[in-house]
């Protein structure tokens, strides 16, 4: 039977996409509400709201995934969407900046505890193996395809509507996402007895510790946060105020970055047969510090040219595809299918710890002192994790191209764990 076949599922698929592309166009709707409050202090508006949300994703999914079996899970999600819609319409009336951070907290709120019940509530619908898997890989896609076509689709709107419009749909994307949820029939979930989510995440970061390839992937995070907060911080300065593009142009050099990530995540698969992971990852890692290193140069020296900005950020998307896309492949291979939970609870807190640090860099930094100050600390973190990777991880935990020890459908579920929780463009 076809995985889409499965009327429940298909609903929730498209609940989904329907959900990730409303946030995307919001990601780029929100960074042009800054600049019309904010202007040239946008970066310090993007960079707190943007460290709020990392602080309450730490702090609220671990709760969520606690507490999920205890809800009716139909009725719970349906209400997030409609309280993450009514928040994303409320912001275009906002006329302080301080009303940003309080919207955005509650918006991150009801984001930081759907997704965690969204994915538990996938092997419920889908309980056959194989098509388990499909399922996984499904999301992977639409999750990978969102950080490409959100901004393209937001260039092409802008061409004819204001970005206060892109709330809009936004807000009409959630509010069908609900009703397409209160359409499938989601089994309440059955209570559990195992370990609350702060203990899943404190043994799972003490594995990290001890265990070399994991400890690469904790330098590796802190790489990615450093190239990625250039993007999704200062990219709307850059764009309007050094390179004097018009709101439109945000939205394409965003394109351009999710661009670099689809290419590398279209190619990855077929490299990953034959080069080892850690060699991935680290050609990755170098990719990033050499993109900030040219981002850093292009800023310092004053150059001003499209096409150079476009390329680094095709870079850093590429880059970031290199370290993200077989992560999950690394953790997977480092334990038994039973303590794959508590690692990628941990990679969750983790990779979200990284980009606290970098957020207010990009933002408060860049805003207070100048885009090249902030970006040449950045080159520091990136430099510094790069480093620190390379001489942490001094062997793969397995041959390459070696099966793991358990199957292929509780492998998937770990692979798009870390797929999700790298994914940063999600309002």
């Amino acid at each position: 039977m076809s995985l889409f076949a499965i009327r429940d599922f298909r609903r929730l698929f498209a609940a989904q996409i329907i959900a990730l592309f409303g946030t995307g166009l919001a990601t780029v709707a929100l960074g042009l509400l800054a600049y019309d409050l904010a202007g040239r202090d946008a970066g310090a508006v993007l960079g707190t709201a943007l460290t709020i949300k990392m602080v309450l994703y730490v702090v609220i999914a671990p709760l969520a995934a606690a507490f999920v079996d205890r809800l009716p899970r139909r009725l719970f999600l349906a209400v997030l969407d409609l309280v993450r819609a009514g928040v994303v319409l409320a912001l275009p009336f906002v006329d302080e900046v301080w009303h940003i951070y309080v919207l955005i907290a509650l918006l991150q709120s009801a984001s930081a505890a759907f997704t965690p019940t969204f994915q538990a509530v996938i092997p419920d619908i889908v309980t056959e193996e194989a098509q388990y898997t499909r399922a996984l890989s499904a999301s992977q896609v639409a999750y990978t395809m969102e950080s490409l076509l959100s901004p393209v689709l937001a260039a092409v709107a802008l061409t004819f509507l204001s970005f206060d419009r892109l709330f809009l749909g936004t807000s009409l994307g959630f509010a069908a996402s609900a009703v397409l949820v209160l359409s499938t029939a989601i089994p309440n979930a059955r209570p559990t007895t195992t370990a609350g989510p702060w203990q899943r995440v404190a043994s799972g970061i003490q594995t990290f510790a001890r265990t070399p390839q994991l400890r690469g992937v904790m330098a590796l995070n802190l790489v990615v946060a450093s190239a990625g907060a250039i993007v999704v911080v200062n990219t709307v300065n850059y764009v309007r105020d050094v390179l004097g593009g018009g709101q439109a142009a945000v939205a394409w050099m965003l394109a351009a970055s999710g661009g670099g990530t689809l290419l590398v995540a279209v190619a990855l698969p077929r490299v990953l047969d034959r080069v080892a992971d850690r060699t991935v990852m680290m050609t990755g890692a170098a990719v990033l510090v050499a993109a900030v290193t040219a981002a850093l140069a292009m800023t310092a020296s004053g150059t001003t040219s499209w096409a150079l900005a476009a390329s680094i950020w095709v870079a850093v998307g590429g880059g970031m595809a290199l370290i993200v896309t077989p992560t999950g492949r690394v953790v997977r291979r480092s334990a038994t299918p039973e303590a794959l939970p508590k690692l990628f609870a941990a990679q969750f807190s983790l990779s979200h710890l990284a980009w606290l640090v970098t957020y207010p860099v990009a933002g408060w930094v860049g805003t207070s002192l100048g885009l090249t100050p902030a970006w040449s600390i950045l080159l520091v973190l990136a430099a510094g994790g790069a480093v620190a990777a390379r001489v942490l991880w001094t062997r793969e935990p397995v041959p390459v191209g070696a099966p793991p020890p358990w199957s292929d459908a509780e492998a998937a579920e770990g692979t798009l764990a870390a797929a999700q929780c790298s994914c940063v463009r999600t309002v």
